[in-house]
């Protein structure tokens, strides 16, 4: 069959051979030569091995000659492009070519009359304008040629410098052959940080998995072509297979197409997305707007260049659409607040002004103490517009009957008074609150509050002993005998010794005074004409007094008292809000943390000493064991009540007031607010507290305190609990013992004995008395002995006690879930004791007072069973179980401790920066208290020897506190900022900070003294007056002026000034007339 329309191979034209070709040799010449060549072996006669040997040389010889040739070629490179194009292949012998140039250039070079012999290169100072043109010079005009040290070194420099990269934009050259590797600290390595994820790992749209199991296993993926596989026995596959593997592949490569197609968004855009959707169903979803608020703000982080402003801005948008878009946002606290302190950062003060009027109206407590707090900041008179405000917003706060809210405005005056050094007058107004709650004479109980007024400021002109001072009798017994008893006078200050420089020692007579000199001076004083604002009158404090009256506010009142003073109950503060996540008053209210004990506890007592990683024992290097604190640091925070005041934790018997808690405590006063404000009603738990700081401050002196009050009321089983926890802090373990058995003598089944019963059976399993605590676990459900049976029907009891206890008291019925989970952990295992806390745990709401006490006593168990009594338990149990704490409760003090217990030996220091980091699991900001900031920058110290490797961690850490909005304006973050710098060695970042915290906290005495004191090095005379009239400008009070003290001595170096300018005025000019007498020579 013939195709037309294809050519044939005939018709094709014969090529003759070019001339870069060689002459083909016709078919039938070598069929002729082959059989040449068999005849000629066949008549030779010659057998195979002969054969093979001479072809073997014949093989050689022949690679030999095509080596030469190859390297013959390799030198005639040199040659231009046009000279190869001109020669024919294999007509001139190159080696001979390059010969005749060579002696060619000898000849050119001799002629040459400025030829200079032994010349290693040459210069062209013309150059070649094409590589203007191209960028460089052809690849083929450069000479082969061989780097020196294989291009490592460089001619000039030293030997220890050495070239690490060659590229197209250069050489980079470093030192002993080491190529720099960018550091975090390196602008290209936070620019790399910060720039937003390019890729993402996406699942399939229609499979979840991409492998998939056949058989019960995954099949190994192979790139190598193999046949198909086929079930066992049979002879060829079903049509449906493969009709189904072929749509399988076309489905899936139009999946895969489309998917290339698609634009994928960010995790970031996913999440705004899904919140913007979430908005548009639900526009009054405040927990939606601020996820959104914190997303959008996660692209701007706190440290960055103009971050505040930034951040602001962006702020201002999305809670301004959010308040715009439904009529019930307005409403919400949360969001008006977050839109104020944004605004403060850009608007102008009128608008700001008028912002915060349209705030107020909202009328709620956390916006009214916002309110406070910013105009304290922005006052200039603080004595008359901190009257003027209080009263405003205890107006507004008693018409609806909230005497805890005027309270915590109340303590916020207080405080403002004592920042800006009215030390005295912020004492008073305690002093006169606690006459009006505690010791108001009976006649006038019924009056009306302006005459009670009146009436007490008679007995304040009265100048008898107040409640606060040593013998101090109350206002009710001078209203009854009319006596006149004087109080005693205070003792002078000593000034400071060994200070030579006058404003440092200006500073520390100031401070001194501030701590010793807390109370009202009287008229009959012999200082008294000293300072005028050391006398109070009852006409300046009268306008802050608060006329109240229920019961809970007498015991919130005295608890303030304390907190005032610097002994802080954890978590009291924030149980004075209606919900304590909305509670910000700790940026104020925790100065204590601030204090010279907190911080010398704070930061470690050696931070230059170098750490030793590893010790050479015969040679061989052997890596030291890292060195950890106990985990259980100086801040002490949590929720209310959730650990008792005489409770201890871990082997250290970690209590809520230690000796570093009370150093800076005025003990004398303290001692006479517990003894002078003490209520028949509800006396029990301020009773323990009075033996808690008395167990801080002397053991003895609280065992004197607990047998009196134990004397006073013998009936009361939690002042007998008290005592028996306190005589086991003392280590006195058979004298606890004889108070659980003289108390707990038979089952009565009484109200608060489960905690005797608890602790009873504690101390005997701390102890490693197992078959003890077992025995007393039995016999609080009734029963004896220590037996199978006894020990069920205990369980029995337990359980039926706790199903009718639902209701009662959470500590009390908590005390009989943790005598349960012990009996649990002693007869079976940790795993059914945590089984039993979870299925209480479960039925409580998570964040609630009650769920994080009995979250911290089931960490409590497991830690004392697996690291106090190192018993035998799986270390992930508790480290496992305490990282879901943590998340649930960040700011508890107590978990955190148990945190890094856990974490001990572990050699992972991930787990703990990411606890310290600022940004949470889903790229948004951390939001952390006071407390909170404060117990990181302790972390820091945690491991002996690592807080100089922790300094940039940390410092970024203190950097991201003050920008904050949940903490910015606290005065306790910059002190703690500004001595972490000076601790650090950086006195010039101290300064720095310390002009930016005077700006953020303009009213507070504590922070410009640090420029006279600690600081006093890097400020100059000139900077230090300014200070000094800068503090007046802002009406802070100065007990002694500053141009007292040092203006003797400034005139004194002013005169040595201008004598010092006279005499160098003199000896220039006799220089002058020198030089012209000697001006012709």
């Amino acid at each position: 069959m013939s195709f037309p329309s294809f050519p044939s191979f005939a018709s094709f034209p014969d090529l003759d051979p070019g001339p870069s070709s060689r002459a083909s040799v016709p078919r039938d010449d070598k069929e002729e030569g082959k059989k040449h060549k068999k005849s000629r072996r066949e008549g030779d006669g010659e057998d195979d091995a002969e054969r093979k040997k001479r072809k073997h040389k014949q093989d050689k010889r022949r690679e030999r000659e095509d080596g030469e040739r190859a390297r013959h070629r390799n030198r005639s490179r040199s040659l231009s492009r046009k000279e190869h194009k001109d020669e024919g292949y294999g007509l001139r012998d190159d080696e001979r070519t390059k010969l005749e140039e060579d002696h060619s250039y000898r000849r050119e070079e001799a002629e040459k009359p400025n030829a200079k012999e032994g010349l290693v290169y040459f210069t062209d100072r013309k150059g070649d304008p094409l590589n203007v043109r191209y960028g460089g010079l052809h690849a083929g005009d450069i000479p082969k040629h061989r780097l020196v040290g294989g291009g490592k070194r460089v001619l000039g420099l030293s030997p220890a410098l050495s070239v690490v990269h060659r590229g197209r934009g250069g050489i980079e050259i470093g030192p002993f052959g080491r190529r720099k590797i960018p550091a975090l600290t390196d602008s290209s390595s936070r620019h790399l940080l910060a720039a937003p994820p390019k890729r993402r790992l996406l699942a399939s749209l229609e499979d979840r998995y991409k492998f998939r199991e056949v058989d019960g296993f995954i099949r190994v993926v192979s790139n190598k072509p193999r046949r198909d596989d086929q079930a066992y026995r049979e002879i060829e596959r079903e049509k449906q297979d493969v009709d189904s593997d072929e749509s399988d592949v076309s489905e899936e490569s139009a999946s895969s197409g489309d998917e290339s197609d698609t634009t994928f968004l960010t995790s970031l855009q996913s999440t705004l997305k899904a919140l913007e959707e979430r908005l548009a169903t639900q526009p009054t979803d405040v927990s939606a707007w601020l996820s959104l608020l914190s997303h959008t703000l996660s692209t701007v982080p706190v440290t960055s260049k103009k971050a505040s402003r930034a951040r602001a801005e962006i702020s201002l948008s999305v809670l301004r659409r959010a308040m715009s878009t439904h009529p019930g946002n307005l409403r919400s606290k949360v969001l008006r607040l977050k839109y104020m302190k944004a605004g403060e950062e850009i608007w102008e003060p009128e608008k700001l002004k008028a912002e915060w009027e349209d705030a107020v109206k909202v009328d709620n407590i956390e916006i009214w103490m916002a309110w406070l707090d910013w105009r304290v900041r922005k006052t200039s008179n603080i004595l008359e517009s901190i009257i003027e405000d209080v009263g405003r917003i205890s107006r507004a706060l008693a018409t609806r009957g909230d005497e805890i809210g005027q309270l915590r405005v109340f303590w916020r005056a207080a405080v403002a008074l004592r920042d800006a050094g009215y030390v005295e007058r912020a004492n008073a107004v305690f002093q006169a609150q606690a006459e009006l709650l505690y010791t108001m004479p009976e006649r006038l109980a019924g009056k009306p509050y302006e005459e009670q007024l009146d009436a007490m400021e008679e007995y304040w002109d009265s100048e008898v002993p107040r409640l606060g001072e040593p013998e101090a009798g109350g206002w009710a017994v001078w209203d009854t005998y009319r006596h006149e008893q004087l109080a005693q006078p205070p003792k002078p200050v000593e000034v400071p010794s060994g200070i030579s420089d006058p404003y440092s020692k200006w500073a520390a007579s100031e401070a001194l005074a501030d701590r010793t000199r807390a109370m009202s001076l009287r008229s009959t004083d012999e200082d008294d004409t000293a300072d005028p604002y050391a006398i109070v009158l009852f006409s300046d404090i009268r306008p802050l007094l608060l006329p109240l009256r229920t019961p809970r506010v007498k015991n919130v009142f005295r608890r303030i008292w304390l907190a005032f003073l610097g002994l802080h109950v954890p978590g009291f503060l924030a149980s004075l809000s209606e919900d304590p996540d909305d509670n910000a008053d700790d940026r104020w209210a925790y100065s204590h943390l601030a204090g010279a004990s907190y911080l010398s506890s704070v930061f470690p007592s050696e931070t230059s000493t170098r750490r030793v990683t590893a010790d050479a024992h015969a040679g061989v290097l052997i890596g030291r064991e890292r060195e950890f604190g106990s985990g259980f640091g100086p801040v002490k925070n949590w929720g209310y009540g959730t650990i008792g005041p005489l409770d201890t934790l871990g082997s250290s018997k970690w209590t809520m007031w230690s000796s570093e808690d009370v150093q800076g405590a005025d003990a004398p006063l303290i001692r006479e607010i517990f003894r002078q404000c003490r209520l028949e009603v509800d006396g029990a738990d301020w009773d323990i507290l009075n033996v808690a700081f008395e167990a801080a401050v002397n053991a003895k002196g609280a065992i004197k305190i607990s047998k009196s009050l134990l004397a006073s009321v013998p009936e009361s089983l939690a002042h007998w609990a008290a005592h028996a926890r306190l005589e086991s802090l003392r280590g006195k373990l058979n004298d606890a013992r004889k108070v659980y058995q003289t108390v707990l003598t038979s089952y009565q089944n009484r109200a608060g004995e489960s905690t005797l019963w608890w602790d009873w059976a504690r101390l005997e399993w701390l102890a490693r008395n197992d078959d003890a605590a077992l025995e007393v676990i039995v016999r609080s459900s009734g029963g004896t002995g220590s037996g199978g049976i006894a020990v069920l029907r205990a369980k029995r009891h337990l359980q039926t006690l706790l199903t009718q206890l639902a209701t009662a008291n959470w500590k009390e019925r908590e005390a009989w879930i943790k005598l349960a989970a012990l009996l649990e952990l002693l007869t079976s295992s940790p795993q059914s004791a945590l089984a039993l806390f979870d299925s209480y745990l479960s039925a409580l709401q998570p964040r609630s007072p009650a769920h994080e006490s009995l979250t911290v006593a089931s960490l409590a168990l497991l830690y004392n069973h697996a690291t106090v009594l190192k018993s035998a338990t799986p270390p992930a149990l508790l480290r496992e179980r305490v990282e879901k704490a943590v998340e649930v409760y960040p700011n508890n003090t107590a978990i955190l401790g148990i945190f890094l217990e856990a974490q001990k030996g572990q050699g992972i220091w991930g787990r703990v920066r990411a606890l310290l980091g600022e940004t949470a699991a889903d790229g948004t900001g951390k939001e952390k208290s006071v407390a909170r900031r404060v117990a990181e920058v302790w972390v820091a110290g945690w491991e002996k020897g690592r807080w100089e490797a922790e300094v940039e961690r940390t410092r970024s850490g203190l950097a991201a506190a003050v920008e904050d909005d949940r903490t910015r304006g606290s005065a306790v973050l910059w002190k703690l900022f500004v001595a972490f710098e000076m601790r650090a060695g950086q006195p010039e970042r101290a300064k720095r900070l310390l002009v930016r915290a005077v700006g953020e906290c303009p009213l507070v005495k504590e922070l410009y003294l640090l420029a006279f004191g600690p600081l006093r090095a890097v400020f100059s005379t000139r900077e230090l007056n300014q200070w000094a009239d800068t503090m007046a400008e802002r009406g802070i009070r100065m007990r002694a002026g500053l141009d007292e003290v040092v203006g003797d001595l400034m005139d004194n170096k002013a005169e040595d000034a201008m004598s010092d300018v006279g005499d160098g005025e003199d000896e220039i000019e006799q220089r002058a007339k020198e030089l012209r007498r000697l001006m012709p020579y």
